[in-house]
């Protein structure tokens, strides 16, 4: 997990902590399952490689070179696009605007990138990320046409139980193309653990309070000035307090249970809170409950897409 909100200071640290600890504990290669990603063009983070951060051949390999430097290891197992270099809705936007589209870097050029990649040794697997129906096909579309090892095996994107996008059309594609969702955001932002429902609005600590105003691709999705959003959070909480589970159990557990769901993504900043994600996982939810989030989400569909 990157530092969020994201700062030049910060950038790359998480793939410095995680080469420190694997070269320092000595942990043998095949044990892990390393992923990390390359960062597209977002308007906001112009330290990236120095400032461009379009998805160009050269900006890839220089991504994929220094992350290796910075991992301490000579193969990544997962290489990731994080987003598109095209423009398409996210963090809250829902309809598409053809006059806000742009000239990107063509799909091709950047599967010549990653199929170097594959081919020299450094990555195994490529991932997408923050994607579309259309850039999964697309993307699927060039990788067959070669003859090479390019296997693309997992999305990255936001799913929770505010935001249930991926099964509207995202799902058929993933599962006809045998590709795996990595959930990330899966107690949006924390709103679904339902510490921001205190009187005194939640720890100064938690994200949303100490960085207010400062995230906002995050606060334009999980906003709880919007009623939907708000009473849609309320009545999962109150599912889980009518069935004695913890609200943090509820939201993993329903993410878990997806079956195409081969992980999911948090940002834990404490050890007791890895533990309740951990504990989570081995949840499993019961009919009943699974239809009673149902007609919570047939009343408030995806409040936060």
């Amino acid at each position: 997990m990157y530092p969020v909100p994201q700062r030049a200071e910060t950038h790359g640290r998480s793939e410095e902590y995680f080469g420190r600890w694997f070269r320092e504990r000595k942990v043998p290669r095949d044990s892990v399952v390393l992923a990390t990603k390359v960062s597209g063009p977002s308007g906001q983070m112009s330290w990236i490689r120095n400032g461009p951060e379009s998805l160009d051949a050269q900006n890839i390999t220089e991504a994929i070179d220094n992350s290796l430097l910075r991992v301490k290891t000579d193969y990544i197992d997962l290489y990731q696009v994080h987003w598109p270099d095209r423009y398409v809705p996210m963090f809250g936007e829902t309809d598409y605007d053809p006059l806000r589209n742009y000239t990107s870097i063509s799909f091709e050029e950047q599967l010549d990138a990653l199929e170097r990649a594959v081919d020299a040794g450094k990555i195994r697997y490529i991932g997408l990320s923050n994607e579309t129906p259309y850039g999964i096909m697309k993307f699927q579309q060039v990788a067959k046409s070669r003859a090479g090892n390019l296997q693309i095996v997992s999305v990255q994107n936001a799913f929770n139980l505010l935001c249930r996008n991926f099964d509207l059309s995202m799902a058929e594609c993933c599962h006809n193309e045998r590709i795996s969702l990595l959930a990330y955001s899966p107690l949006a932002m924390g709103i679904l653990s339902g510490k921001y429902f205190a009187e005194d609005g939640g720890p100064s600590d938690a994200r949303l309070n100490l960085f207010k105003g400062r995230y906002k691709e995050g606060e334009s999705r999980y906003n709880l000035s919007k009623s939907n959003a708000l009473y849609a959070a309320k009545s999962y909480l109150e599912i889980a307090d009518r069935y004695g589970i913890h609200p943090v159990s509820l939201a993993i557990a329903f993410v878990m249970r997806h079956p195409l769901v081969a992980s999911v993504v948090f940002g834990a900043t404490k050890v007791w809170q890895l533990e309740e994600v951990l504990d989570a996982c081995k949840v499993n939810l019961s009919p009943e409950i699974i239809t009673e989030i149902n007609k919570v989400h047939s009343r408030f569909p995806s409040p936060c897409p």
